[in-house]
């Protein structure tokens, strides 16, 4: 396992032109954007990213695009799954993964297998991918939930490095956590979870604001890891108001209007998906503004502190 994946991972949007083309240097400014902003690792082709609805040689372009503006300064971790296993083993085989660090393959989605059959669907990936394997449990999206029971079994098969879960039940974290063995990978797909999950033996999050916030989410993870449960919950608690407005048009509509407001990039998104109404553009505005000026006061409150 590659020790440098842990703490703070970005998975990045895909922006793109009003004509609907990936906008590269909108790529590249997201990616120095959240280099600089202190993460810990770039997570590439993720749902974030729009998976769903890029070609095949345009993931391979924009994998391609960022391992050259990345130059190896962070580790790459690069979505790859499928509700097909066989697809799936296929897409490895052709896919070159020099630069690449690690897979975060999904929960196989809308069949809805059996626990055995995600079992058997994880450790043939783990046998044929040959980089480490990142589980991912997101039961809203998927519609299947990956137990605790079954990802604990996973923990122990050759290649697996670890979980990103989105399942919102903490005991199912904490049951991971507590009995996978030592160096399994507890890693929260919930931004607004990654106190609790890290309090209960997380290492870290796979985050969607940290495209917007990148040093504000590497701060508070860092903070955690450290057993300042206190600060990191307080660093949190200013993303309450505009968290759920990343989702309630479908993600990544609300981080790209974010990204747009702050002018790194612009809000477009493929269909099905369509760029946030009027009231949710409204919304996210107000949130952001009130983010700001939270970070103006401790500025100023550490400014004071410093003087005294």
């Amino acid at each position: 396992m590659d020790t440098r994946i842990t703490g703070t991972g970005v998975a990045l949007i895909t922006p793109f032109t009003a004509q609907g083309e990936v906008d590269y240097e909108g790529l590249r400014n997201v990616v120095e954007h959240v280099i600089t902003g202190g993460v810990d690792y770039l997570v590439v082709n993720g749902t974030t990213g729009e998976s769903a609805t890029t070609t095949e040689e345009e993931k391979n372009s924009i994998l391609a695009f960022v391992k050259e503006v990345n130059k190896g300064r962070k580790p790459i971790m690069y979505g790859l799954g499928a509700n097909n296993t066989a697809a799936v083993l296929t897409k490895i085989s052709k896919t070159d993964f020099t630069g690449v660090d690690a897979i975060l393959s999904v929960c196989p989605y809308y069949n809805k297998p059996s626990q055995e059959g995600i079992y058997q669907h994880y450790a043939a990936i783990a046998a044929k991918s040959p980089i480490p394997v990142m589980l991912y449990n997101v039961p809203g999206r998927t519609g299947v939930n990956m137990t605790a029971e079954t990802t604990l079994r996973l923990s122990k098969v050759v290649n697996i490095m670890g979980i990103k879960d989105a399942c919102p039940d903490l005991t199912q974290a904490l049951e991971i956590a507590q009995n996978a063995p030592a160096g399994f990978q507890l890693v929260s797909g919930d931004d607004m979870l990654t106190v609790p999950f890290i309090s209960v033996g997380g290492k870290g999050l796979i985050s969607v604001l940290a495209n917007a916030y990148p040093a504000q989410f590497s701060g508070l993870t860092r903070k955690a890891l450290n057993n300042d449960f206190k600060g990191a919950a307080k660093d949190l608690a200013v993303f309450t108001e505009i968290n759920p407005l990343m989702y309630s048009e479908g993600n990544p509509v609300g981080v790209k209007q974010v990204m747009e407001n702050l002018g790194i990039c612009g809000a477009e998104v493929r269909l099905p998906a369509v760029k946030g109404s009027v009231g949710l553009q409204a919304k996210i505005k107000a949130a952001q503004a009130k983010i700001k000026q939270e970070k103006e006061r401790e500025t100023e409150t550490e400014r004071g502190k410093k003087l005294a």
